[in-house]
């Protein structure tokens, strides 16, 4: 890589200030009445709008791609023998156990974490079995006499049960409160289905609602899924002077049949494909050719979509507010130019936008 070249990448040219307070701790009162700051890439200009305007602000039939993945109560709070508190967030099931299952997690305090230590969240128990890098592996057992049920058919094992019952909102660490009631319907979105795979909500889709679903629908435009299961790797900051030095997590994805041929018949009659977060962009862009071409499948991606990326298959964005020198800044600037986004977000600071996960949104087009 040349030296101009890797100058773009510069972590701290993605930076900007952000006063404390505009970081959105509860949701809006309705999903769709966010705020929505509209960027039109060609002249940089920026509207100033709402999420309910959506419909009226795409001027012509577009197809609308969003993220179904599903999130899951992954986040356990309780203590350690001897009492001192501990906290795991379940990243995925590795296998099943005669007495439980094992789960790759990753856990605070991490340094007192040893294979051999012994935790209890109420009726679950957990015994650190393994370390991996940044990762723990640990087997969860439940209290009682049924510590498995097999979890055939469609059934939820003991411990999956356990968890939609007791376990936490996995919400993102900037929002300073505990997890509440509200959060298991607001910190998921409209379209979730399916398997349960993320520890982060595909937060551009939490503004949509069915009403506005059915406007965007009578208005001529279309909406297609796809699948990517959000992980931890979203809320890790990038610690590199490089943002090229930086590596991302792998993520799973799925895109189906149904999804590729409106994707692909949309980009074949001229209308413009809105991916709804920076998920959904990461997701189509992996599974594209050079023409733009889509392809159903599934697997992981860890493409790390920085400026210079020459995009295939997206023509518009949907997206919230991102974090400083975030991988997620990155893409949104890739996208619109770094500059130009950055201006915006001076914009939505001035007008006191609501930021990150249950803030307000941006339209790029």
């Amino acid at each position: 890589m040349t030296a101009a070249v890797d100058a773009m990448h510069d972590t701290r040219d993605f930076d900007y200030e952000l006063p404390p307070e505009l970081i959105a701790q509860q949701p809006a009162s309705e999903r769709d009445a966010a705020r929505l700051l509209t960027l039109h890439r060609p002249s940089g200009r920026v509207e100033h709008r709402s999420f309910r305007d959506l419909p009226r602000l795409l001027d012509r039939p577009s197809l609308l791609v969003v993220n179904d993945t599903r999130v899951f109560p992954a986040r356990l709070i309780g203590a350690r023998d001897g009492g001192a508190r501990v906290e795991l967030l379940l990243l995925r099931r590795l296998a099943v156990t005669a007495t439980g299952e094992l789960w790759s997690c990753l856990g605070r305090p991490r340094r007192r974490l040893r294979p051999g230590t012994r935790a209890s969240f109420g009726a679950v128990g957990a015994v650190i079995a393994e370390l991996r890098g940044e990762e723990v592996v640990a087997e969860l057992t439940v209290a009682g006499p049924a510590r498995h049920d097999g979890a055939g058919s469609g059934e939820r094992s003991a411990v999956a049960a356990w968890l939609h019952a007791e376990g936490h909102v996995p919400l993102p660490p900037y929002i300073r409160r505990g997890d509440e009631p509200l959060d298991r319907e607001r910190y998921q979105t409209i379209f979730a289905r399916g398997e349960e795979g993320s520890v982060a909500a595909p937060t551009a889709g939490l503004h949509f609602t069915p009403r506005l679903v059915d406007e965007l629908r009578g208005a001529g435009h279309r909406l297609a899924t796809i699948t990517l299961h959000v992980g931890p790797g979203t809320f890790r900051p990038v610690r590199t002077e490089s943002l090229t030095e930086h590596r991302m997590d792998a993520e799973r994805y799925e895109v189906s049949v149904d999804a590729v041929r409106e994707i692909n018949e949309a980009r074949a009659e001229g209308r413009r494909v809105i991916a709804v977060g920076t998920t959904t962009v990461r997701t189509l862009e992996s599974v594209s050719d050079a023409s733009g071409t889509v392809s159903p499948g599934s697997g992981s991606t860890s493409l790390f979509i920085l400026p210079g990326h020459e995009f295939r298959v997206v023509d518009g964005l949907v997206t919230n507010f991102h974090l400083p020198r975030s991988t997620l800044l990155a893409l949104v600037s890739a996208f619109a130019g770094r500059d130009r986004v950055l201006a915006a977000y001076r914009e939505a600071v001035s007008a006191r936008y609501r930021f990150y996960s249950y803030g307000d949104a941006m339209l790029i087009t």
